[in-house]
């Protein structure tokens, strides 16, 4: 099943943009996420299985690096990044 997660990071840290650009860079590199960002979240669409497990290795590694931080998501079962408008 194909899975659309709209993301919102909010490290709770001073220095928090070159965190949340790190995210998001990390999660451009997946080829087989669909990915789109604005200036206040990011889409993300792949397979959920997939999906849920990348999200689930890269919110430990935000963790990891901030220690508290925010993750903020909305699921949509879909095919793309065009069922969450």
């Amino acid at each position: 099943m194909r899975l659309v997660v709209d993301i919102s990071l909010y490290p709770l840290d001073q220095e928090y943009i070159p965190l949340i650009k790190d995210f998001i860079e990390r999660l451009n590199g997946y080829s087989q996420l669909t990915t789109s960002t604005s200036a206040t979240s990011t889409i993300v669409a792949g397979e959920m299985d997939e999906l849920m497990a990348i999200l689930n290795s890269e919110m430990q590694i935000t963790y990891d690096q901030v220690g508290q931080a925010v993750f903020v998501c909305k699921f949509l079962n879909g095919n793309d990044m065009r069922d969450v408008h």
